[in-house]
C-alpha cells in the first residue's frame, strides 16, 4: 500500500470520550484515486489533517510510500510529508498572482527551475493568460484549478482534496470534476477526494469508502 492508515484513533482537546474517529482504517495504492463520503462531523477534514500532519493521532500508524510518519513517539513534520493539501476555500493569498500563488511552495528550487514549473503548472490547467490576475479577478472554478495547481507543483507523493466542489456553481461542477479527473491522469499522483457529494466522487473517483 502507498499509503497506510491503520486502527487511528483521534479526538480535539476538551473531547477525550467523544471520538472523532475511532479504529479507523485506510488503504491507497500508489497512483489510485479514491474518493471519501461522509456527512459533515464525521471526521473527513480531520482524517486530512491528520494524513497530512496537521494533527497528531491518539493511537494508531499512518505510512506513506512505506515510511511510517504517524505512530507511537513518531510525528514528521507536514512539510517533511510530501503531501498537498486544497481546501474547500481555495486558501489562495489575495495579494498575490495566479504565479506567484503557484510558486508559494517552490522556495527550493532556484528562480529558473521555479520559472519553469510554474509555467508547466499554468499549460496544464490551461491558464497562462491569467498568470498576473489576482484571486478576486478569477470565477469560482478558476480560483479551485490555481489552489490545485498550487498544491501540485511541489510534486507531492499524495494529494489530499478537502472538498473541492463544495463552493462551485452548480452549472460548473462537471466541468471543474472533468477538469480534476483530467489533472490527476495526467499527474498519476495518488489522491484522497474528501466530500458529502457522492455525485463528486463517481465522476471522478476510482474507487470510493465511506468514513
Amino acid at each position: 500500500m502507498f499509503l497506510e492508515v491503520e486502527g487511528l484513533y483521534f479526538s480535539y482537546p476538551g473531547r477525550k470520550l467523544s471520538w472523532v474517529l475511532a479504529d479507523y482504517s485506510l488503504g491507497l495504492q500508489a497512483g489510485e484515486m479514491v474518493g471519501l463520503v461522509g456527512r459533515s462531523g464525521e471526521g473527513k477534514s480531520t482524517l486530512l489533517r491528520l494524513i497530512a500532519g496537521l494533527e497528531r493521532p491518539q493511537k494508531g500508524r499512518i505510512s506513506i510510500d512505506g515510511r511510517q510518519v504517524a505512530g507511537p513517539k513518531i510525528h514528521v513534520n507536514p512539510e517533511e510529508r510530501q503531501v498537498g493539501l486544497v481546501f474547500q476555500d481555495y486558501g489562495l493569498f489575495p495579494h498575490m498572482t495566479v504565479a506567484q500563488n503557484i510558486a508559494y511552495g517552490l522556495y527550493r528550487l532556484s528562480r529558473n527551475e521555479r520559472k519553469e514549473r510554474v509555467n508547466f503548472m499554468l499549460e496544464l490547467i490551461r491558464m497562462n493568460d491569467l498568470s498576473l490576475r489576482h484571486p478576486y479577478e478569477l470565477s469560482g472554478g478558476q480560483q479551485q484549478r490555481v489552489a490545485v495547481a498550487r498544491a501540485l507543483a511541489p510534486a507531492p507523493k499524495l494529494l489530499l482534496l478537502d472538498e473541492p466542489l463544495s463552493n462551485i456553481d452548480a452549472e460548473l461542477k462537471a466541468e471543474i470534476r472533468e477538469e480534476i479527473r483530467t489533472l490527476m491522469e495526467l499527474t498519476k499522483i495518488t489522491c484522497l477526494f474528501v466530500s458529502h457529494d457522492l455525485e463528486d466522487l463517481k465522476a471522478v473517483c476510482g474507487r470510493i469508502e465511506s468514513i
